[in-house]
């Protein structure tokens, strides 16, 4: 059995990861900013902490990962919010997260990301996109210079029906459509499997390989190239 933290646990994706962990037996820690959230996660089956990742430092936070084997940042600003949030959130609160699990001494780190983020978005680009980017890509860039275990997944556009239980992987830019569900039992499968750290792979649903032999053989592949 395995705590694992999950920051953004009220999101659409980590809803999903809690209920995958809870359903096997491991202690979800969900890092949500509200009271109601707390609620929710504890009604449920999970153990809760209330911090808001704008707000909070990495020393609190760290004080939170007592006794944890992984954390998952799966947080996200979201459609609607302005560029400013996309830095303070979906970089700042990686950035928090890899410096707290530093601090608490857990190495186990998946950062759940995004495709089309490889190069910056152009002049004419909506600035809040813009800023999405460029937070993504930072934020992966710091995770990928920490000395943690880290794994990047970066999904395409993403869905909300149920999940098919098989994905894609691969190391080129790409990533096509995928439901939040696959995603969630991603990051349970690399959480799995101890090679699949150092690597970040493109994420498409819907067909390929079941979940747990596309992480295999991804990382038999990383590990051929060298």
């Amino acid at each position: 059995m395995s705590t694992v933290v999950v920051v953004g646990a009220a999101g659409k994706i980590g809803r999903h990861l809690v209920r995958l962990l809870l359903a096997r037996g491991d202690v979800p820690r969900g890092v949500v900013r509200t009271a109601e959230q707390v609620a929710e996660l504890e009604a449920a089956g999970a153990e809760a902490v209330l911090f808001d990742v704008e707000a909070g430092d990495a020393a609190s936070l760290a004080a939170s990962l007592t006794g944890v084997d992984a954390v998952v940042f799966a947080a996200g600003a979201g459609p609607g919010s302005g560029p400013e949030r996309k830095q303070t959130v979906d970089l700042g609160g990686s950035v928090l997260l890899a410096d707290a699990a530093t601090a608490a001494g857990v190495r186990r780190y998946v950062q759940i990301s995004a495709a089309g983020i490889e190069t910056p978005a152009g002049p004419d680009a909506d600035p809040s996109w813009a800023a999405y980017v460029d937070a993504k890509a930072r934020a992966d860039e710091h995770l990928r210079g920490t000395d943690l275990d880290w794994t990047i997944l970066r999904p395409g556009p993403l869905g909300d029906g149920p999940g098919s239980g098989r994905v894609t992987l691969t190391t080129e830019p790409g990533g096509g459509h995928v439901e939040r569900e696959d995603v969630a039992a991603l990051v349970l499968a690399c959480l799995d499997e101890a090679s699949s750290i150092g690597c970040q792979w493109y994420v498409t649903g819907g067909e390929g390989e079941p979940v747990d032999g596309a992480v295999q053989d991804a990382a038999r592949a990383a590990a051929a190239e060298g």
